[in-house]
């Protein structure tokens, strides 16, 4: 890519935007200036930690909040992913993405620098320490999951090149003050060159979140994006975690869970409790056939991300209705079509590699950012 060079340039402007440096909506921000704007990176500031690294909260000298994510040490593959995610964020433009701030590329510092979003992460308000205030009603639930669509839609098939996010999952869907979704997190996305159906990479993810086709061979397409979508619809639905231990030797998916719910019809079962069941039933419905949808083991059965979009919006009558009576969903059919729809896949939550990280290393790849340190704001 080149781009690993780049961010140590001495004046730290990135190459091939010199002449447009005017026309951007993100600046250079010095070391110095996030300094003090987080208050000299204050335990106290800190709103989450990965396996990247921190973000912390920050104000500038104009009284404008912001997020800063900087990167736990210098190395070559840090340097590739802070160079992948300044490249993508400032290339794409969406009111469901996480738009870029600045960055800061002085020394071995890297920084990011992005809006504050004052409600934190989806993961925060389902599972993590906002999930007793239960500020997600339907409705929000609702838009929440349709802007996130969007967003991913918008990097599918709008985007030049088309861009694979890579790590579609709830602690990556950031609310702001007004609860509207933004899709975030660039690090671990890859950029699709015209004509090709995916990438052969190494797989890199988040527990239970991983499509088998890239956990087992590294196949990175849009359609490991649509699957992760789906773990994150029902999610969204249901309020589990995508994977829940039951015992000590034993896991439950959140698709094993949901999908005979589904065929039996009892989608009021699948609704999160704390929804106390006031909810739009025909929506909790749609959104857990396309949320199975998406989580299909085979990768030429689930839809795309335009249509996912169309589904979740209830604009075809038609289409919902072929969904709702597919194969999949018919209570009839024999455990041996079950395992072959679903369950015979392998547990993405143990497939998970980082380019041969230590177990500790993978294990902190996939910490929810949202849930690590209480936010201080």
């Amino acid at each position: 890519m080149g781009w690993a060079s780049c961010c140590k340039g001495s004046d730290g402007i990135l190459p091939g935007r010199r002449k447009k440096k005017k026309e951007t909506t993100w600046r250079i921000f010095s070391l110095k200036e996030l300094q003090s704007a987080t208050n000299n990176f204050n335990y106290d500031n800190k709103l989450g930690e990965g396996g990247f690294g921190s973000v912390y909260w920050g104000q500038l000298w104009d009284g404008s909040q912001i997020a800063v994510k900087r990167l736990k040490s210098w190395s070559n593959k840090a340097e590739t992913e802070f160079a992948i995610e300044v490249e993508v964020l400032a290339t794409v433009r969406h009111k469901s993405l996480l738009s870029l701030r600045g960055y800061c590329a002085e020394g071995q510092e890297r920084l990011i620098v992005y809006d504050y979003m004052p409600n934190l992460s989806l993961h925060s308000h389902l599972h993590g320490q906002h999930a007793a205030e239960c500020h997600l009603g339907w409705e929000r639930r609702m838009k929440i999951a349709i802007d996130s669509a969007e967003g991913i839609a918008y990097l599918h098939h709008h985007a030049t090149p088309h861009i694979i996010h890579r790590d579609i999952k709830s602690s990556n869907v950031l609310l702001d003050s007004n609860f509207q979704a933004r899709v975030a997190d660039f690090g671990f996305a890859k950029l699709i060159p015209d004509g090709a159906t995916h990438v052969t990479t190494k797989v890199k993810g988040t527990l239970g979140y991983l499509a088998p086709e890239y956990a087992m061979l590294g196949k990175a397409s849009e359609s490991c994006d649509v699957f992760s979508f789906g773990i994150l619809l029902l999610e969204l639905a249901s309020g589990k975690r995508p994977v829940e231990k039951l015992n000590p030797t034993t896991k439950l998916t959140i698709t094993e869970w949901a999908l005979p719910l589904a065929r039996d019809k009892k989608f009021k079962e699948v609704a999160d409790p704390k929804l106390k069941d006031v909810f739009e039933e025909a929506e909790l419905k749609r959104m857990v056939l396309v949320g199975l949808a998406c989580t299909q083991n085979k990768q030429e059965q689930r839809p795309v991300m335009s249509e996912v979009v169309e589904l979740l919006k209830g604009e075809s009558a038609e289409k919902l209705s072929n969904l709702e009576n597919d194969e999949m969903f018919k209570p009839d059919l024999t455990s041996s079509f079950q395992d072959s729809s679903h369950s015979s896949r392998p547990d993405s939550s143990d497939c998970i590699t980082e380019e041969k990280t230590s177990k500790a290393d993978t294990i902190d790849e996939a910490v929810d950012s949202s849930e690590t340190v209480p936010s201080a704001r």
